[in-house]
């Protein structure tokens, strides 16, 4: 058996990945693939995400809206349909509005709350059934959500992010504890600054990119697939004995703040 024989750490594995037309959710959404999964990729209808991996294999697009109430049961369907059952949620889907509190609106505070935490409370809720009867099957299942060193500091202008990301967190923990007794384990990602469609704009200016480099212990901003590492290893079999946890993938960002 050659190394290119070896099968991958997620193979024969269902996925759903939402956010996943670009950044975090399209790399992770790849590295599953690569590694066997065969994944629903979830992205906005006017998204990319019907053609962003087009000719990538195990990979299945889908244009829904996570907000829309019938969003998560269609996603869901969608993973029993390709895959035959699910394995794995990834909920990356998410949108951040900055401005301070005397000015940010209901709109944009609604906005962040709507995408953040109720479009991934009402997946995870709709994907129980499914991941509870693989998790008899197999001994195992796993719920991954996105959150951000937001949600355990903050920032100016941030306030709508940063409590959507604290809820990230808390709903988190508190599915663990649900879960836990069917197998199936709930943790969440924390990154850093990471060059995404999000940070892009910002990035862009070489000077505030230095200032962010220099902040972190590895001196470098943080990529979609450091991201997607992170979460492949939340999501692989050996995290069997992790749950309810916050992993923070930021080059060392937060150690002196």
């Amino acid at each position: 058996m050659t190394l290119t024989d070896v099968p991958g750490r997620l193979h024969g594995k269902v996925a759903i990945v939402t956010g996943a037309a670009s950044g975090i959710g399209e790399a992770t959404a790849r590295l599953f693939a690569a590694e066997g999964a065969t994944v629903i990729a979830v992205d906005r209808p006017a998204s990319p995400i019907l053609t962003v991996f087009v000719q990538a294999e195990r990979i299945v697009p889908l244009a829904r809206d996570v907000t829309d109430a019938e969003a998560p049961a269609a996603i869901v369907a969608a993973a029993l349909r390709e895959g035959g059952g699910l394995d794995i949620l990834f909920n990356n889907a998410g949108v951040s509005e900055r401005s301070l509190v005397e000015a940010h609106s209901d709109a944009a505070w609604d906005r962040q709350f709507e995408v953040n935490v109720r479009a991934a409370f009402r997946l995870c809720r709709e994907a129980v059934p499914a991941l509870r009867d693989r998790a008899a099957a197999t001994g195992r299942a796993r719920i991954v959500n996105t959150a951000s060193v937001m949600a355990e500091r903050t920032d100016l202008g941030l306030s709508g992010y940063v409590a959507s990301k604290h809820a990230v967190a808390g709903l988190s923990k508190t599915l663990a504890l649900e879960l836990g007794k069917w197998g199936i384990t709930v943790n969440y990602l924390l990154p850093g600054a990471i060059e995404t469609g999000m940070t892009r704009a910002a990035f862009e200016d070489p000077a505030i990119r230095e200032v962010w480099a220099r902040k972190a212990a590895l001196r470098r901003l943080g990529t979609p697939m450091d991201m997607a590492r992170a979460v492949l290893l939340l999501a692989s079999d050996e995290a069997d004995f992790i749950t309810g946890h916050g992993l923070v993938a930021d080059g060392g960002l937060t150690l002196r703040t």
